[in-house]
């Protein structure tokens, strides 16, 4: 099949998701659309005549043409509604779109996926949660969901790189740009070990109108979606609402009753939008995913036996609680300059996490 015709399927004018499907059941193939005669495509639903002249004049194809060029040159996947590799969650949704681009090595169809969605003003205690979410969740094979804006959504992708968990991106633009630009490097990471997806073609700008569109997107593609911090107003909100509609569960972290930036995720609970979880644990229980562990990797124990001293005795120091690096470097009886160097080469090696005020804990 076409890729140019599928693309051109979507590009369209005046036909949305719902018509193009239906263009899709009655032709069997986005190709035999545009070979169809006008009074043919007058019988499908929802297509009037400037549709139909729309689709047989096949202007669209030469649009649909450059952006197969495009995406071939760019490795850039197109995931059509009727193939095997689209997200097969997302395609219980009722409104999911027709085509995705996907740049990325993760399995969309992994077998446990989490949304994480939140405020772009994420408090030190929305970032914690993101931080203990992620080292909570790295051993049972869950794949994360955001939406690389501001605030919780980043926190959730870079905890997710830290502690090597697939993490996908969902944009409300084309793939030929990183909104913001601030985390484009961050993007770049997660295309190892995540991936960029989205419904819009390149030359999309990054518009208001289309980021309530990509949370449908990140509400339907996992099984359970998950607010952080969220105000009373906001993305986060939309995203969780559509994650009900799609009877699919939904979470939330309460937060102080004072807080602007835990009001809508109180205001869930309180109405039962949402599940509350006092943490990440409870999650897994709520989902299920606590009933076999994944294997742990065994390369933080190899990576033990290759310690100096001093490095070894920093981590005894740590296995029972996390410190500050003026208790450690008092316990240890290593001078503080030579110390750091120590925790940065720790660090390094996954061995280490660094947390705010200057305290150390075992990753």
């Amino acid at each position: 099949m076409s890729i140019a015709h599928q693309i051109a399927l979507t590009l369209i004018p005046g036909v949305g998701q719902a018509t193009a499907k239906h263009l899709l059941a009655f032709f069997g193939s986005a190709e035999a659309v545009f070979e169809a005669a006008v009074s043919d495509l007058l019988m499908a639903q929802g297509v009037g005549i400037a549709i139909a002249n729309q689709i047989a004049s096949k202007h669209v194809l030469i649009q649909a043409e450059a952006e197969q060029r495009y995406v071939e040159k760019h490795d850039i996947k197109v995931l059509f509604y009727t193939a095997g590799d689209y997200p097969q969650r997302l395609k219980e949704c009722s409104d999911a779109p027709v085509l995705l681009y996907y740049k990325g090595a993760a399995d969309l169809n992994q077998r446990r996926m989490l949304s994480v969605v939140g405020t772009r003003m994420a408090t030190a205690y929305g970032k914690q949660l993101c931080m203990e979410l992620a080292e909570t969740l790295k051993t049972y094979g869950v794949l994360v969901v955001s939406g690389l804006a501001y605030g919780i959504d980043i926190a959730a992708h870079r905890e997710s790189l830290r502690n090597n968990i697939p993490t996908v991106g969902v944009l409300g633009h084309g793939l030929d740009r990183i909104y913001p630009y601030h985390h484009k490097q961050i993007a770049q990471d997660m295309l190892e070990r995540g991936g960029l997806l989205s419904e819009f073609p390149t030359n999309t700008m990054p518009d208001r109108e289309n980021f309530p569109k990509r949370n449908r997107i990140i509400a339907g593609l996992s099984d359970a979606t998950l607010v952080v911090e969220a105000t009373i107003k906001g993305g986060a909100l939309i995203t969780a609402e559509l994650a009900n509609s799609y009877n699919r569960d939904v979470y939330a972290f309460p937060g102080r009753v004072n807080d602007p930036y835990s009001q809508g995720c109180n205001f869930m609970i309180k109405t039962n939008r949402a599940a509350l979880i006092n943490a990440p644990k409870d999650l897994l229980y709520y989902l299920g995913w606590d009933d076999v562990k994944e294997p742990k990797e065994p390369a933080q124990q190899q990576l033990l036996f290759g310690l100096s001293p001093e490095e070894a005795r920093v981590m005894d120091l740590l296995k029972s609680a996390p410190l500050l690096i003026d208790e450690l470097a008092s316990k240890s009886a290593i001078p503080q300059g030579k110390l750091a160097i120590h925790l940065l080469n720790l660090e390094m090696q996954g061995l280490l996490i660094s947390l705010p005020g200057k305290r150390y804990k075992v990753h």
